[in-house]
């Protein structure tokens, strides 16, 4: 179940309210007169299965409420209630497949932001797989892996194709074609001051067998990134959030940008171009797992896609 908390303007109050109690998936529902400030109205709580959300949304959008007040959608972790029982059985569908379109644009437009905290987490995620390639070590290289922000702008260009939202495709592009040159030649500095003290041997990048996956790009390398791509947008719509890790640490994207830096410090421009071809690979084949999913867990219901702008900011 999820809780829809509606600020609705005084004068559309009863067209909303018909709108949840005439929908079967909607239930627990609370009306408090003139209880919002700013923007001032009305404000109606609901609870409404996950398979019905959508529904609901768009209905109330078509009141333009989101424009004259404010549609808030928060999850449920406990519901104890047969009301709440009966609302989950009568919806249609299934809550699990259910794809919650102003949920999932809202996690991966926030998530999409070309912020200092997202430049910050992919540097320092750069800069560990440049030392796990260097020392050779894989734990350090799945560290690097697991830190990494990178899927999170890769989802919301997914959602932004599948929901023809632009404006966050456009944002999401804007964090990975800025944060990984800017990570890259952080990585490249640190690792030339590095070469300058004796703390990196080229032999290592040259003879270390626990790297060589990062640069050999081939057909499976394609493959991963594509089932890494439909596993994370699965767990992003399912809210199987655990899934995520192993999507992190299957793809070869942190890893690559590292490697590209510290070949080109070291002089081995030879694995340069293929580090950078194997990072361009995972990039696209996520995208393109993550959209395909969407597509076919949206099963042509095509109306029920948001289309609203994102909030600024």
């Amino acid at each position: 179940m999820l809780r829809l908390r509606v600020v609705c303007p005084a004068d559309q109050t009863e067209a909303a309210l018909e709108v949840l109690r005439d929908h079967a998936g909607a239930t627990h529902l609370v009306l408090l007169r003139g209880a919002a400030v700013d923007p001032q109205g009305d404000l109606i709580t609901a609870d409404v299965a996950r398979e019905a959300v959508d529904e609901v949304v768009g209905a109330l959008c078509e009141l333009r409420i989101d424009r004259y007040g404010g549609i808030t959608i928060e999850t449920i972790d406990t519901s104890l209630s047969d009301a709440a029982d009966r609302a989950q059985e009568d919806a249609p569908g299934d809550g699990s497949d259910a794809i919650v379109w102003d949920e999932l644009i809202g996690k991966t437009g926030e998530e999409s932001k070309p912020s200092v905290t997202f430049q910050a987490f992919l540097t320092i995620s750069c800069v560990l797989a440049a030392v796990g390639i260097a020392t050779n070590s894989t734990v350090t290289l799945v560290g690097a892996m697991v830190v990494g922000p990178e899927f999170g702008p890769l989802a919301a260009i997914a959602v932004g194709l599948v929901a023809k939202r632009w404006d966050l495709v456009r944002r999401a592009a804007a964090a990975l074609a800025i944060g990984f040159p800017v990570a890259i030649v952080i990585t490249s500095v640190l690792t030339w001051l590095g070469a300058r003290f004796g703390l990196l041997d080229r032999e290592t990048l040259l003879h270390g067998t626990e790297s060589e996956f990062i640069y050999q790009f081939g057909v499976f390398s394609l493959v991963v990134a594509l089932l890494a791509g439909a596993a994370g947008m699965l767990s992003m719509t399912s809210a199987k959030s655990a899934a995520l890790v192993g999507v992190f640490i299957s793809v070869t994207t942190v890893p690559a940008a590292g490697y590209a830096a510290l070949a080109a410090v070291l002089g081995v421009w030879d694995r340069v171009g293929p580090a950078v071809a194997q990072l361009g690979i995972n990039l696209i084949g996520i995208v393109i797992a993550a959209a395909l999913v969407l597509l076919i867990r949206r099963r042509g219901a095509a109306e029920g896609v948001s289309t609203r702008p994102l909030s600024r900011g």
